[in-house]
């Protein structure tokens, strides 16, 4: 069981919600992995909702995906500074406008998941948009990105939210991560993710 507190506008003023699920300690046997003889070896993952203190090996994580996506598409799509990292993941962390699903093998963090609360009339009520999502290279295919998509799923059902969204380059590179998402339910809703710099 874990507590969060979640700070939000209700009324013009600041109000606080806990909200207590079974994550914090939650197991997840894993996908076995095949190896070379054709015999399966078990992958247990261990996930927690992240604490402020592991924002350093959460801005790890972060830098590890950008790099990688940066590398798929060769272009220097994002601006990475580790410390500026950490520090926002820390205050969101405490705040709780920000949760992270963090995943260890053997206390060595593999992979995580974060989720926000977003808002929008269309979705019929609050719903949960995941910003950033990455298992490390040697423990993919082994179940642990399912388990983290599957508690995600959890916490948002707990938090009342409507549906989860996330969104993936429409790109030839990415076609193995949005086969990844529409075999774990997720499907394509139209329209492209655009930016502007403010």
């Amino acid at each position: 069981r874990w507590e969060q507190s979640v700070s939000h506008l209700n009324n013009g003023s600041r109000s606080t919600l806990e909200e207590r699920t079974n994550v914090q300690g939650w197991k997840e046997h894993c996908a076995d992995r095949q190896t070379g003889n054709g015999e399966k070896t078990p992958v247990t993952a261990h996930i927690d909702l992240a604490r402020p203190e592991d924002a350093e090996v959460i801005a790890a994580m972060v830098g590890e995906l950008l790099q990688e996506i940066m590398s798929a598409v060769s272009e220097k799509a994002f601006n990475f500074h580790h410390q500026d990292t950490e520090a926002r993941a820390r205050g969101w962390l405490i705040d709780g406008s920000y949760l992270v699903l963090l995943a260890r093998q053997g206390g060595a963090a593999v992979g995580f998941l974060a989720l926000y609360q977003s808002y929008a009339l269309y979705t019929e009520g609050a719903y949960g948009t995941i910003p950033e999502f990455y298992v490390r290279p040697p423990y993919r295919s082994r179940g642990i990105g399912t388990a983290l998509i599957e508690e995600s799923k959890k916490v948002g059902q707990a938090r009342g939210w409507r549906r989860l969204e996330v969104t993936t380059p429409p790109l030839p590179q990415f076609e193995r991560t949005l086969a990844f998402y529409q075999r774990h339910g997720f499907h394509i809703s139209g329209g492209r993710k655009l930016k502007v710099l403010l």
